[in-house]
């Protein structure tokens, strides 16, 4: 029987947080539910980050300034990137869903320990499209990096409640979330003062909703709650629900859909774009002998030209070629960015960018960091990840 992956451990243990954390937000008796869906789903997605930085080889333990072959250590144990740093090594600066994991980052950092009872409830009712977009941006990072075997879809299921749907409910709900503290309600808005409109309305950084009880026949195949996508609405169906969101109410618009040439690049972009971020010289050669050996993309004339991994690649059937992904030029970038990791995907010695010259040498270059920090392509020992993940 094979050994199981190192990072599965992490994906296993970031899986349990976040079905603990929604099991906290769902549950009526506990006191301090909406912190503990904070903390939880901040230990979920670090572990899941980290999951994904072991399984590509991204050493994300911090270094020593004056010395960065020596880890920076806390009571003996190698300091880890927190899930601030990660996210910044995973998404782009104004992206929603980094925008979404950074307003929790900083929520946490105000709530923990502070806000219990009354003040909690208001908070859930408050911040409840982002606590939803929080955990369907989780949900599609998971998925999506590791298979939908991983999928909480099964686990979590559309809770029983009675909130809004009825008067009384609705009245309760809009006092509590008047009740929001002073100091949490002053948080929200200036965090949301220095983001674009565009991204505050973003459903990947707030999901709003509005429920509607379907009154048609029942179609046996369908489930009890679904979703209905604004773009797949007729003109007389979105003018209804438009009035709505005049009217206060908010219908949820489907989140960026795959769009063929949408933010992708060109091989040559591609390679541009690789060679300016390692120390060797990259040329479309390589770029080609790459996605051969990542297989992104079918060879070739292939019969079925779309069957590419997603994450990385594109068939665009109009022109006949492919566009790569942002993705892929940081997966590149990451591969490529030592010696070592250059021998172990080309198999051959890269040559110096600036000089021409052929590297032979392991320590002339080591992997470079967005912000500065050097570090090698060390990945944590077994050891290493039994002591964060045993303890945490």
């Amino acid at each position: 029987m094979p050994r199981p992956q190192r990072h599965w451990p992490m994906i296993t243990a970031s899986r349990a947080e976040a079905a603990l954390a929604v099991r906290l937000y769902n549950d009526p008796a506990e006191e301090r539910s909406f912190e503990g869906f904070v903390v939880h789903m901040h230990l979920a997605w670090l572990y899941l980050l980290h999951a994904e930085f072991t399984r590509d080889g991204v050493d994300f333990r911090y270094r020593q300034r004056g010395n960065p072959r020596l880890l920076e250590r806390i009571d003996g144990e190698p300091k880890r990137w927190e899930l601030a740093r990660c996210v910044a090594e995973r998404w782009l600066f104004d992206d929603p869903i980094r925008k979404n994991i950074e307003f929790f980052i900083g929520l946490r950092n105000k709530i923990e320990h502070r806000y219990a009872g009354k003040a909690d409830l208001s908070l859930a009712i408050a911040l409840s499209g982002y606590a939803q977009a929080l955990l369907l941006n989780y949900e599609e990072e998971l998925a999506g990096q590791f298979g939908e075997t991983v999928s909480l879809a099964a686990m979590l299921r559309f809770p029983l409640f009675v909130g809004s749907f009825t008067d009384a409910g609705e009245t309760v709900l809009r006092r509590l979330r008047k009740a929001l503290p002073a100091p949490l309600r002053k948080f929200v808005v200036d965090y949301e003062s220095g983001l674009k409109s565009d991204l505050v309305n973003d459903p990947r950084y707030e999901f709003r909703l509005r429920v509607t009880n379907e009154l048609a026949p029942k179609d046996p195949d369908s489930l009890a709650i679904q979703y209905t996508r604004y773009d797949d609405m007729t003109d007389e169906q979105k003018a209804v629900v438009e009035e709505l969101g005049r009217k206060g109410f908010v219908v949820v618009r489907e989140q960026k859909r795959s769009v063929v040439n949408h933010e992708l690049f060109k091989p040559r972009q591609v390679v541009l774009a690789v060679a300016e971020q390692v120390p060797f010289v990259f040329h479309m050669g390589h770029f080609v002998r790459a996605w051969q050996e990542l297989k992104v993309r079918p060879v070739g004339r292939s019969d079925h030209p779309e069957r590419t991994d997603e994450k990385y690649c594109f068939y665009d059937a109009l022109h006949g070629d492919y566009g790569y992904t942002k993705a892929y030029v940081k997966k590149l970038v990451r591969e490529l960015s030592s010696v070592d990791r250059w021998r172990n995907f080309f198999g051959e010695d890269p040559q110096d960018k600036a000089s021409g010259e052929w590297v032979t040498d392991s320590d002339k270059h080591l992997p470079r960091q967005r912000n500065g920090a050097e570090t090698d392509a060390e990945v944590p020992s077994a050891q290493d990840r039994e002591g964060q993940y045993g303890a945490e």
